[in-house]
């Protein structure tokens, strides 16, 4: 007895042909708003390469990209038969074709759940990265110029004005490095050169923080040097007062636009696989219904449609057989060979 079995007459198979049209097109359209997902999110990870020390990983968007290409010529191949279906010259000539068809939608939908998971999944491997390159980013600051650093500095002040934030973790990272080029130190004079000889690497430490840590919505002038100094300054406590600097880290900055971006994407690619099964069990009904047409020549006739033409029991017990059989096949050929080789 087939599965989930739908009687339809002239009128509903020509809705259903109307309404599969319309949501074949519809995903065409969601097809290629994923391939631009693709790409944005992959001219994302190009401008943030620095950021990430070049190791960004971009499978993801190249997954999407290639899955807004499929979904296009899929399901555009679906509204064309969906559109000759109600003509029997022009249906007879897709018939053929409709089972590898259903069988691609299949494997089709299994590279989005994959993509899917990915975009959730690769979410801790770009954390990871952000860490590594950020704190790179950070030490090499000051390398303007070092060939190949020339913009970092650029890069990462850029960064942290669109991102409002600062240093990898928090501020206090800039306490870490030495970020002001040892060509921009008066050596000659006796501060600058006792707080580099006082220092065991010989690096030029300080409390201050770059220009592009300063929050502009503080009522306060920047105070971007000497933050940790109280006595530096007027009425300035750092332990009580709010800084009015960016405390907020980049990398947990960047990870959340990253995340919210991919985990956006993943819930729109897992929602199209519900578009495409719709597609598919629309498509199949569709074509169950004209396959079983009383009188073929006649258009008003009655028939019936269904997703499987048993139950699901013995499609899956058929399924099962026949991947026996095919495994004994090959069991049997290897055999064969074995024998001919001896």
């Amino acid at each position: 007895m087939p599965f989930m079995p739908v009687k339809f007459n002239s009128q509903k198979r020509v809705k259903l042909a109307q309404g599969l049209w319309l949501i074949y097109w519809l995903s065409v359209i969601v097809g290629i708003l994923i391939f631009s997902l693709g790409i944005f999110f992959k001219i994302e990870l190009r401008k943030r390469s620095e950021m990430m020390d070049n190791n960004e990983s971009h499978l993801v968007p190249n997954l999407l990209i290639l899955v807004g290409l499929l979904a296009c010529g899929i399901n555009a191949f679906g509204g064309k038969v969906c559109h000759d279906s109600l003509d029997p010259v022009k249906f007879a000539k897709w018939k053929p074709m409709l089972k590898p068809y259903l069988m691609i939608c299949c494997g089709f939908n299994g590279l989005l759940l994959l993509t899917g998971l990915l975009c959730f999944l690769m979410q801790f491997a770009v954390y990871l990265t952000l860490a590594e390159g950020l704190k790179n980013s950070i030490k090499f600051y000051k390398d303007t110029d070092t060939p190949g650093r020339c913009f970092m500095k650029r890069t990462l002040d850029m960064t942290q004005i669109e991102f409002r934030c600062c240093g990898n973790n928090n501020f206090r990272d800039w306490f870490e490095v030495q970020w002001i080029s040892n060509r921009y130190l008066d050596m000659s004079n006796d501060l600058v050169k006792d707080r580099v000889l006082s220092n065991v690497e010989q690096k030029y430490l300080m409390d201050s923080v770059p220009f592009s840590c300063c929050n502009p919505g503080s009522p306060r002038p920047c105070i971007q040097h000497h933050l940790t100094n109280n006595s530096a300054h007027y009425d300035y406590d750092h332990r009580i007062e709010e800084l009015n600097i960016w405390t907020r880290g980049c990398r947990e900055a960047l990870f959340a636009y990253f995340s919210s971006t991919m985990s956006s994407i993943g819930v729109l690619v897992l929602l199209t696989i519900i578009l495409e099964s719709a597609d598919m069990a629309g498509l199949k009904y569709l074509t169950t219904a004209l396959e079983t047409m009383e009188d073929p020549e006649n258009p008003e006739c009655e028939s019936e449609g269904w997703l499987l033409e048993k139950g699901v029991k013995e499609t899956l017990g058929d399924l099962l057989t026949n991947i026996k059989t095919l495994g004994k096949g090959n069991q049997v050929d290897e055999g064969g060979d074995a024998q001919e080789a001896t």
